[in-house]
């Protein structure tokens, strides 16, 4: 008798997938390791050390709170030990496929006997809209669910490759990636894609996020930053990120805005985003990494869409 294991994306689909009554249980990854340092050891020491130092410089996570929140639910990962089945809920956007790539690597060192199914939302209907799990109804998460697609061990060992690439120094390799279309993984090219882009632009030293805060202030003119962080939400593309990640890159970016009652960039702010000047000097921070890799160590040449080392 085979047993089941769903691992999700995070605590409000865990509270929706509770509602359908599937078999097997639930475990929660609380991790969003599109940000900060990375190694590709996953659940080992150093990981969860450098994880932990992180968030707690970043995002003002207390020790106890991680300890709570992410190590007790990783714990309790290790403990279910007898499930050879193993169900992955998943998204389209980058915060999504980065922690995928994370269990994915984890299973394959701890988990060898088990198979792992993936469900992972996007592309839903024939419009161009990419939909999270929870903008799903039941019918649709059931089909999802139904139809989920069996990774074999060629589609788990590139996952696990493309993770140590992330973890890597040089996003170069990442860069020179060209095989996705080879395996059960739909919307990673896409998130490495976005992945890259977070790398400081030639043209003006912003990232992809970067340049997309500030023409959105100087698009839309939200009336305070409360409707800015909605304008901005609604129209992040591939992100997936949350506010949270969002008022962090605002803060950086303030010398930019003039005001944010109403939301207003200075003279400098239009200058940089028409890439008039760079911003470069003043965001760099020789402690910011992406993965594995320092984030101004490298360029991105949006005219070739090449990454380049400084």
């Amino acid at each position: 008798m085979s047993s089941l294991l769903h691992i999700t994306n995070g605590d409000s689909f865990t509270d929706r997938l509770n509602t359908l009554n599937l078999e097997g249980e639930i475990i929660t990854w609380r991790e969003m390791l599109c940000e900060g340092k990375t190694l590709n050891q996953v659940g080992s020491e150093s990981f969860w050390k450098a994880r932990y130092e992180f968030l707690h410089n970043n995002y003002k996570v207390s020790k106890s709170s991680f300890i709570e929140k992410t190590l007790k639910e990783y714990r309790s990962l290790c403990n279910h030990k007898k499930q050879d089945q193993i169900v992955l809920w998943f998204e389209y956007d980058l915060f999504c496929q980065i922690n995928m790539l994370a269990v994915i690597s984890w299973l394959q060192t701890h988990r060898k006997y088990a198979q792992i199914t993936l469900v992972c939302s996007g592309k839903e209907d024939k419009s161009d809209k990419l939909y999270g799990l929870n903008e799903l109804n039941n019918e649709q998460l059931q089909k999802l669910y139904v139809d989920r697609i069996v990774l074999t061990q060629d589609d788990i060992a590139y996952a696990d490759y493309v993770w140590q690439l992330y973890c890597s120094d040089n996003p170069i390799r990442l860069e020179n990636l060209t095989d996705f279309k080879n395996y059960q993984f739909k919307y990673l090219e896409g998130a490495i894609k976005t992945h890259l882009q977070r790398f400081p632009s030639i043209a003006n030293g912003l990232n992809l996020m970067e340049n997309n805060i500030l023409q959105l202030a100087k698009d839309y003119k939200p009336a305070n930053k409360k409707e800015f962080m909605r304008t901005v939400l609604a129209h992040q593309g591939n992100f997936g990120f949350a506010d949270l990640q969002y008022q962090r890159a605002i803060t950086r970016l303030k010398p930019l805005f003039s005001s944010f009652n109403p939301v207003r960039l200075t003279k400098k702010g239009k200058e940089i985003l028409d890439k008039q000047t760079s911003y470069y000097s003043c965001i760099q921070n020789n402690e910011v990494y992406l993965g594995g890799a320092l984030k101004y160590n490298f360029l991105y040449n949006t005219a070739s869409d090449r990454i380049l080392k400084l």
